[in-house]
């Protein structure tokens, strides 16, 4: 780590972007099972699923390079490999391919997995005074809390 002077302590900024690595590759590792459902979808709610996974996978897109960027601000390097994000990952990778509302099930679970690391990230980032940390956070959790909705009232 670099000498940076940005008001949070070395040993601080090191527990924040590690608590970001897991958010990452929680986040990536939904990127792609949300990529792989919205090609391999079929059913009678394909059309609907399709153009929402594709939504979901867009907006991941984004905030995997946002989370990134924070890791990088702090100082610390990224991890990014499939290896990488396996090790630090809590959601797992599905075999096969599941039927459309078992793949809604499987991600609503993922954002709820999302949603409980940027809890445990927003605490680290709140007790350093992290307030970039914590906005970052707090609008992914956000986020997954209304995606994890939306996907448990499609199963309705």
């Amino acid at each position: 780590m670099s000498n940076i002077d940005i008001g949070i302590n070395e040993n601080d900024r090191r527990e924040i972007a590690n608590g970001l690595k897991k958010l990452l590759a929680d986040s990536y590792t939904l990127y792609l099972q949300t990529h792989n459902f919205h090609w391999n979808v079929t059913g009678p709610q394909f059309r609907e699923l399709h153009l929402m996974f594709e939504e979901h996978y867009t907006e991941l897109a984004t905030a995997v390079d946002d989370v990134a960027e924070r890791i990088r601000t702090l100082d610390v390097a990224v991890p990014a490999t499939y290896k990488a994000f396996a090790e630090l990952s809590s959601i797992k990778e599905v075999d096969g391919v599941p039927q459309a509302s078992h793949m809604v099930t499987l991600l609503m679970q993922g954002h709820e997995a999302v949603v409980k690391t940027c809890r445990d990230v927003l605490k680290l980032s709140q007790k350093a005074d992290d307030e970039s940390t914590s906005a970052l956070v707090s609008d992914r959790m956000r986020v997954h809390e209304k995606t994890a909705w939306m996907l448990r009232a499609t199963q309705k």
